[in-house]
């Protein structure tokens, strides 16, 4: 007995736009950092601009695919990596919902992107700490984490914002 497995529109869209950032995440995986575990979080705009369009679950979908998937094609599924990655996804994600689902009509794409940076980050330093590194230095760590959270999230909005502008711009809407 053969069951089909129906695959809907949502489907396809979540895996179009989980494939486009786990593309992004892999390549952003080569940059060099300055700061251990410091990078832009280019895969993000991608996560904000389906959060703006299609909705909270659409965003968790695509985050976590993101994650998992990217962390298999790099090979870092399932270690410390993987974890970090994943705990700061899930802090975002959270994040992300709050906002989303209490606070959506006074804070915009600039307020969830830093936001969601900042629970990411913090997140990360947290299990960072608990997990692997359980020494009150790692703090030392915060006020650099905080900032790259802030600014990245401001550089992810402005990012998303443009291309979502000129998504709905009719001149523009060529896709």
């Amino acid at each position: 007995m053969k069951k089909n497995i129906e695959i809907t529109d949502e489907d396809r869209k979540v895996a179009a736009f989980a494939a486009l950032a786990i593309v992004i995440h892999v390549l952003e995986s080569g940059f060099p950092s300055p700061v251990p575990g410091v990078k832009p979080g280019l895969a993000n705009i991608i996560t904000l601009l389906v959060l703006f369009r299609y909705g909270w679950r659409f965003a968790a979908w695509v985050s976590l695919l993101r994650v998992t998937a990217g962390s298999l094609l790099l090979g870092t599924f399932m270690s410390p990596t993987f974890l970090l990655s994943l705990s700061g996804a899930l802090a975002s994600l959270l994040t992300m919902w709050l906002l989303w689902t209490v606070m959506r009509r006074w804070v915009g794409l600039v307020g969830v992107s830093v936001l969601s940076s900042i629970s990411h980050v913090m997140a990360q330093l947290f299990v960072a700490w608990w997990l692997f590194i359980p020494h009150p230095g790692i703090l030392v760590l915060t006020p650099i984490l905080i900032t790259a959270g802030i600014l990245f999230g401001l550089f992810n909005a402005i990012i998303a914002s443009s291309i979502e502008k000129r998504l709905t711009d009719p001149k523009h809407n060529s896709i």
